[in-house]
């Protein structure tokens, strides 16, 4: 079983942006971790800047039996793009949308989600460990 984990835009940055509400730890660690409790589960993971990059992951994998799932920190294009929703609505995989920060405690442009709809659930607020919650909900099916 894989499950991909896609971020999105200066997620890139985690450990060093904005620590107040990202945290100060880094991908990196936080995928050393659930690799480590999620063992029996092959965890890829792919960050983009580029809208099209993602929604080309998205496609790569989207039909591919092999997969559980997709964990997705659109980051900021979780508020704007049609176009990721679009391609999340187009494959076969659950795609579970996370979020580190609460969104709804934030600047209300943030309140409102265009992917929402077509995935699977919604997993916010919870700092990193969000990652490890949409992975337990995937490996559970």
């Amino acid at each position: 079983m894989k499950i991909l984990i896609i971020n999105g835009p200066n997620l890139n940055l985690l450990g060093r942006r904005e620590p107040g509400i990202y945290g100060n730890n880094t991908m990196a660690s936080c995928l050393d971790a659930l690799r480590q409790q999620y063992s029996n589960i092959e965890i890829e993971y792919f960050q983009s800047n580029h809208e099209g990059a993602i929604i080309d992951r998205l496609h790569e994998v989207g039909f591919d039996e092999s997969y559980a799932g997709v964990v997705l920190n659109a980051g900021a294009y979780t508020h704007t793009s049609l176009a990721i929703a679009d391609a999340i609505a187009a494959i076969n995989l659950s795609v579970i949308e996370v979020h580190i920060s609460n969104v709804h405690a934030r600047e209300a442009v943030r309140h409102h989600s265009m992917i929402s709809g077509v995935c699977k659930g919604v997993i916010a607020g919870f700092g990193l460990d969000s990652y490890r919650l949409a992975v337990e909900a995937l490996s559970a099916k």
